[in-house]
């Protein structure tokens, strides 16, 4: 009889541990690719918030748990004043909207040294934010793109650092083109710990047009847009072309996936 009791308490022991192991968060860059930890507790602190010349301010839920150095060179570059006025150059429905380049073409970045990569369990779902990159998975700076729709063939190979959680209207209204034609800007960009107000409509498009004026985008000088040609596809598909920041070389096109 004890030796079934003892049996009996070890199970139970064994039951209850595998569930606490079940329950622990999954954190870091070492955190299993198939299971997406839940989202923390939004605070100001961790909120991106960018105006946008489409009419409105989209904010974004940054994750220093999956991707603490991806969000702090958002955090630096907000903070220098990089973003503002830079344009959505490469934007493909269906897919995504890429920015964060001061050429404002896919070949430039920020003066800070390129990241390593910091791969998670956070998928590209609509309105996921991640980091673009070259070929070497470890060249991501300071462009970034947004998620019009889900493309999970690309997790595992991004890092995604935080995901739209108001807003999403004003993405969704970004100007089309691999370059656009009136390509939409990021008026300005903050974080919510600024406690700055939106911008108004109003105020958006007439600070858009004055940005425009003062720095239109391909003028002389301006290296050419690094745009790889397309995937082939059946008609009806969308392109499932990867962001990419490429100084210098083609973007890449995706690996398929069985």
């Amino acid at each position: 009889m004890s030796r079934l009791l003892l049996m009996i308490t070890g199970l139970t022991g064994l039951f209850f541990a595998s569930l606490l192991a079940a329950q622990a968060p999954v954190t870091g860059s070492r955190a299993d690719p198939k299971f997406a930890p839940p989202p923390p507790p939004l605070t100001a602190e961790n909120t991106w918030n960018l105006d946008l010349s489409t009419g409105g301010r989209v904010s974004i839920q940054l994750r220093p748990d999956v991707a603490p150095q991806h969000v702090e060179r958002i955090k630096t570059l907000t903070r220098q004043g990089f973003y503002n006025g830079l344009t959505f150059f490469r934007v493909i429905e269906g897919f995504m909207a890429q920015g964060g380049d001061p050429r404002n073409n896919g070949t430039g970045g920020s003066t800070l040294p390129d990241l390593p990569a910091e791969i998670n369990g956070l998928f590209h779902v609509r309105g996921a934010v991640a980091m673009a990159r070259a070929q070497d998975p470890n060249s991501g700076n300071s462009q970034f793109y947004i998620m019009f729709t889900p493309r999970l063939n690309m997790d595992r190979d991004y890092t995604v650092f935080g995901r739209v959680v108001s807003g999403m209207n004003f993405v969704d209204a970004i100007e089309r083109g691999e370059p656009p034609a009136n390509p939409s800007r990021i008026v300005r960009a903050s974080l919510g710990s600024d406690n700055l107000a939106p911008m108004t409509a109003e105020q958006l498009r007439a600070e858009a047009e004055r940005m425009a004026a003062a720095a239109p985008v391909g003028a002389a000088g301006a290296a050419p847009a690094a745009v790889g040609p397309a995937v082939p596809r059946a008609p009806s598909a969308p392109r499932a072309l990867e962001p990419v920041r490429a100084p210098g070389a083609p973007p890449r096109p995706p690996r398929p996936r069985t």
